[in-house]
């Protein structure tokens, strides 16, 4: 199953929306195939690793990741795959998340006399997919909210220049995160500002995601980089705007609070086509907002070694607190090091 999980992650970068899985076919202590589900579309873990294994799959153990799919998609369900293979075994680390069909790929291999077991890793196989789970369970992507500051909490100087606080690695780290995510979530201040391509820039196979741009006015220039790049730019307006008018940018009209755009609404919407993980790369504007939403499922700040001085743009704005029992309460649970850089990653305490 160790083995399964580590085959699991080279999907990482163009599996979704579909979850990333792995399988891996053994008789004994010897393996005889194994495979991870590459793209949505083609053939999932099991099928690459049953080919793998050709005849002798007959007998064998199937570890694999994720519950095998007992229904029809785009490709056929691996459990009847699994089951016309002649596997005796079948180990799985985690049932399928989805509440209409979790349980059904299990219950057609034991009805065809397929030995089941389920085996606890501990969190490893639920870690690989925190956003397709959240989806299936709650109706809502799983967000990561980026950050990157000095020492002092500076994002920016006065005059907005926020080009480079972190080094190159923990920039390169970035493009990994976005590499994972359906789609990238900014705000109309940071296009105005920086006009940035929110693109992902890997040496490796990668689809650009969705990048999402929150535009409730309607300022979004049409010749903004966003647009002269690869890949779909979607623009979210008020409801009495038109959105920008260009064959390359998808519009959609959301609802408005009293804070600006209605950001439940925004993932949901995301959720409705098929994202599971969002990364929000905006200023502390948009990045507070979404955690006084209660909608932030991790915060991901870079550290850098450096001092940006007084005046320098804070690293959140969050409204005043009268006393500390008010304070947002978060705990760390992760902690990585690019050369002088820090990448401390919270969850929020609810």
């Amino acid at each position: 199953m160790e083995r399964a999980l580590v085959l699991a992650e080279q999907g990482r970068f163009t599996a979704h929306p579909n979850p990333v899985v792995g399988c891996v076919l053994a008789v004994a202590d010897e393996i005889v195939g194994e495979g991870f589900h590459r793209r949505s579309g083609e053939n999932h873990a099991e099928i690459n690793a049953l080919q793998a294994a050709g005849d002798r799959a007959r007998g064998a153990t199937a570890y694999v990741t994720l519950e095998p799919c007992n229904h029809q998609g785009r490709t056929p369900p691996c459990s009847e795959a699994l089951i016309a293979a002649g596997v005796s075994r079948v180990v799985y680390a985690m049932e399928d998340p989805n509440p209409l069909v979790a349980g059904g790929g299990i219950a057609r291999l034991k009805a065809a006399g397929i030995e089941t077991h389920y085996l606890d890793t501990q969190g490893s196989a639920s870690a690989l997919n925190p956003g397709f789970v959240s989806r299936m369970q709650t109706g809502l992507p799983w967000v990561r909210v980026k950050l990157a500051s000095s020492l002092d909490g500076g994002t920016a100087l006065e005059n907005g220049d926020s080009r480079w606080i972190t080094g190159e690695s923990a920039r390169a780290d970035v493009q990994r995160w976005r590499g994972r995510s359906g789609a990238i979530v900014t705000g109309i201040g940071t296009l105005l500002a920086d006009d940035p391509r929110l693109t992902v820039r890997l040496d490796q196979p990668t689809e650009n995601p969705l990048r999402v741009v929150l535009d409730s006015a309607d300022r979004m220039p049409m010749d903004c980089e966003l647009l002269r790049q690869p890949g779909p730019v979607l623009q979210c307006v008020g409801p009495a705007e038109k959105g920008g008018d260009d064959p390359r940018l998808m519009v959609e009209k959301l609802p408005l609070t009293e804070q600006g755009l209605d950001l439940k609404a925004l993932l949901e919407m995301l959720a409705a086509r098929d994202v599971n993980e969002v990364w929000v790369e905006a200023g502390s504007r948009l990045a507070s907002s979404f955690l006084r939403a209660g909608l932030v499922d991790e915060l991901i700040v870079y550290v850098a070694p450096v001092l940006l001085g007084e005046g320098a743009m804070p690293l959140l704005r969050m409204p005043a607190i009268e006393n500390m029992e008010g304070r947002h309460e978060l705990k760390l649970v992760d902690l990585q090091c690019f050369d002088g850089d820090v990448r401390l990653t919270y969850r929020p305490i609810n």
